[in-house]
């Protein structure tokens, strides 16, 4: 289904007469005490992952390596929760790359494998390699990078020439910093980054340890920065919350904007479909520590707990209150139950993959080309969420909503343009 087929079906369901909620401010405030906490639990959990990086530089070992990889993924648990909000909030969107961005040009920051290619007319500084290069040239200026600090990965070296692959900090930088490259195309295994790249003196494996420690910590601090500034927004008083809550029916087009761009061009699209179609581990989301399974699985339950106004935080606390599915049950019943049956259908779907997984077969050797098991799982992912979002779309013209347009993905609406 394309965005022109979605925008069509919302255009002739326009000639219902919708039945209007009570209370759509209260819906709104769910909504934003949903995002203040998501994001709150995303700083804790970062945090977090500071306190295991300080470890694993002060004390280099397998030990304290494993736990700074743990507390990563665990970090992604309640991040990934919070994409929903992307697509309908630009305050977001707008920083959503500072966090989050990829694929990566990982060649930027650390040593590659001899097999991954340098410079390109696409990305002259696809191997610059900061972390062993002291001071280098960046578009024509000399740069100083004796002390690795966030200003220079945030302000200098993130996007570094125009460039969206130059990607210097946020989740996925840190990752690559924990697990290396991962060398395994589609077959078993992540990235296998050993302890001693964080070792001091001759135990040091792969040169420039110290700097290699600088670039992990300040990227941690930085994530943590980003986080703190986003719960921010979120607060009482903040930016965003204020947006929401500013104009009832804007406040409604930006959650169901979220929820059908996240469903269907971004995660159905982007991150699922173009995969398979290509059958390239690259496109995996977290690819250096293969947690792509827990990734799609959290994207999708940020969809329903945005929905159905309910999301259970790190503590055990819920935040519950009035939601998006009160409001579509009091003005379409039917498409209400039908929602909410379509959301456990993908999340059934998303948990069989993260089951794979844990199971042994990896999200990037479910993309392996002959791998009829993975595909079927993925796309089983796949055409839950693009299911979904036809239900999503019908909540435009029963609450009574302007059109919307949600994004989309050649993965999805071209398919032959991605071998192009």
């Amino acid at each position: 289904m394309t965005p022109q087929t979605l925008a069509a079906s919302a255009l002739a369901l326009l000639c219902a007469t919708p039945v209007l909620a009570a209370d759509r401010t209260a819906v709104l405030v769910t909504y934003t005490n949903i995002a203040e906490a998501k994001y709150q639990d995303s700083l804790t959990a970062a945090r977090a992952l500071k306190v295991a990086i300080n470890a694993l530089v002060s004390k280099p070992s397998p030990a304290s390596l494993a736990a700074a990889r743990d507390a990563w993924i665990a970090a992604r648990v309640p991040y990934q929760q919070t994409e929903v909000f992307r697509f309908g909030n630009p305050i977001v969107d707008d920083w959503e790359g500072r966090v989050n961005a990829w694929p990566l040009d990982e060649g930027l920051i650390d040593y590659v494998d001899a097999s991954y290619a340098g410079p390109s007319d696409e990305n002259l500084y696809a191997a610059l390699n900061v972390i062993a290069t002291p001071q280098f040239e960046l578009s024509g200026v000399q740069v100083d990078a004796n002390t690795i600090t966030p200003a220079l990965l945030s302000e200098t070296l993130h996007g570094a020439d125009g460039v969206d692959a130059n990607v210097a900090a946020g989740y996925h930088a840190i990752e690559f910093l924990l697990w290396g490259q991962d060398l395994n195309g589609t077959g078993p295994g992540a990235g296998n980054r050993p302890w001693t790249d964080y070792a001091q003196g001759t135990d040091c494996t792969n040169g420039n340890c110290d700097r290699r420690a600088a670039y992990l910590q300040a990227a941690t601090d930085l994530l943590v920065y980003d986080l703190e500034w986003m719960a921010a927004q979120w607060a009482q008083g903040g930016a965003a919350r204020a947006s929401v809550l500013a104009d009832e029916a804007a406040g409604l087009i930006a959650i169901v904007t979220g929820m059908g761009s996240l469903s269907y061009g971004e995660q159905a699209g982007e991150r699922m479909r173009l995969g398979l179609l290509l059958n390239d581990p690259e496109e995996e989301h977290d690819c250096f520590s293969d947690n792509t399974h827990n990734s799609h699985y959290y994207d999708g339950l940020g969809i329903q707990n945005v929905y159905l106004g309910r999301y259970q935080r790190l503590d055990g606390e819920t935040i519950t209150g009035p939601s998006l599915s009160d409001l579509v049950a009091e003005a379409d019943p039917g498409l209400d139950a039908k929602l909410r049956a379509k959301l456990d259908t993908t999340m059934v779907a998303l948990e069989a993959i993260r089951t794979a997984a844990r199971n042994g077969m990896a999200y990037d050797q479910m993309l392996a080309r002959g791998n009829a098991e993975g595909e079927a799982l993925i796309m089983a992912g796949v055409e839950g969420l693009i299911d979904q979002t036809r239900s999503i779309q019908r909540l435009v013209p029963a609450l009574g909503l302007d059109e919307i347009n949600f994004e989309g993905s050649e993965s999805l609406d071209n398919p032959g343009a991605v071998f192009q």
